[in-house]
């Protein structure tokens, strides 16, 4: 008999739809009715529905489709609002930002006017929809955290296109929307700054991120390790001995010599996960407004080599190819 390995969600729950609490006066009522779907049943819950917008929710959804529509036609324009070409240059298409000559000032819309209208309200739509998950926490009870999480994101996603933008002077200093535009982007930041992996900050950044993915795997490996006891339900297992929660801290204690909680694997991931957009904000927020080079600061702070001297000083060739000019055009 092949022993049990549950790689894929095989057991699911069924049961009466749940609507979830009443909701006080004045709230929005819930959209949809909850119904069981088998294939969502394999990667989550089998319930679909019902879900609550609110009011942030709805004004969220409607900048979001705003934005969403300013950049879709300007690159759709770009190609003649040719329906062919805008599938198959989609990767490449962007919507650019305002070039360094106009500032911080507002450019005619053809030249980077667009970029700054979907701007604005990707950025409402994307601070609206954090109050609507910080109000549904706190209206079920919740703790916060999945909200500062967001935060932490949002804050990497305002130092790109708005913070250091608004500390360097010029809105052309932001990035463009697009696929391939936003990486072309990335690539010459850091060319222009003097190689971004001399940045402490986005050694951190890297650092964490990599960290959460460790973490992150550790902790899913566990819980399904031991779900053939009945892992994943897992407070109710912390007090008991003999259960799926005792085993994985025996693995890792025998591994490792201690063992995380349910609880603290949780609060190590949480943060590893925050602190990654939350160094690299910083990261990307210091290069231009404080360090120019991060290759030369590098050097300077015992980081980075500096090259060898192998052939010597360079010497400066426009005096010789710049000399009195000699010939027929000397007289002139």
């Amino acid at each position: 008999m092949p022993e049990y390995q549950n790689i894929f969600t095989r057991v699911q729950v069924e049961g009466p739809g749940d609507t979830g609490p009443a909701l006080p006066r004045g709230n929005f009522p819930r959209l949809g009715s909850p119904f069981l779907n088998k294939l969502v049943g394999r990667i989550g819950n089998a319930q679909i529905g019902p879900i609550y917008l609110g009011w942030y929710g709805v004004l969220s959804l409607i900048c979001g489709f705003i934005a969403i529509e300013i950049i879709g036609l300007n690159m759709a324009a770009s190609v003649n609002w040719n329906p062919i070409e805008f599938v198959r240059q989609l990767p490449w298409l962007a919507l650019e930002p305002p070039p360094p000559s106009y500032g911080l000032s507002l450019p005619p819309l053809n030249e980077g006017g667009w970029w700054l209208m979907a701007g604005f309200f990707l950025t409402a739509s994307i601070l609206l929809w954090w109050v609507r998950v910080y109000t549904r926490a706190r209206a079920l009870g919740m703790g916060t955290h999945i909200a500062w999480a967001f935060a932490s994101a949002i804050w990497l996603y305002l130092v790109l296109g708005f913070i250091r933008p608004l500390l360097m002077g010029s809105w052309g200093e932001a990035v463009p929307f697009g696929i391939f535009p936003h990486l072309d982007w990335t690539a010459a930041f850091s060319i222009r700054y003097g190689n971004l992996f001399y940045n402490p900050f986005h050694m951190l950044s890297i650092a964490f991120l990599y960290g959460s993915t460790l973490l992150f795997a550790m902790h899913g490996a566990t819980v399904l390790a031991v779900s053939r006891y009945g892992g994943e339900r897992e407070v109710e297992q912390i007090v008991d001995r003999g259960t799926a929660t005792e085993r994985a801290a025996l693995f890792w204690r025998w591994t490792m010599g201690f063992n995380a909680t349910f609880e603290s694997i949780h609060r190590w991931a949480w943060w590893f996960a925050v602190l990654t957009p939350l160094t690299g904000g910083i990261g990307i927020l210091l290069t231009g407004t404080v360090v120019d080079n991060w290759y030369l600061w590098g050097i300077e702070h015992g980081i980075a080599p500096a090259y060898p001297d192998v052939f010597g000083p360079t010497p400066d060739p426009a005096p010789a190819s710049y000399g009195p000019m000699s010939g027929p055009g000397a007289a002139q």
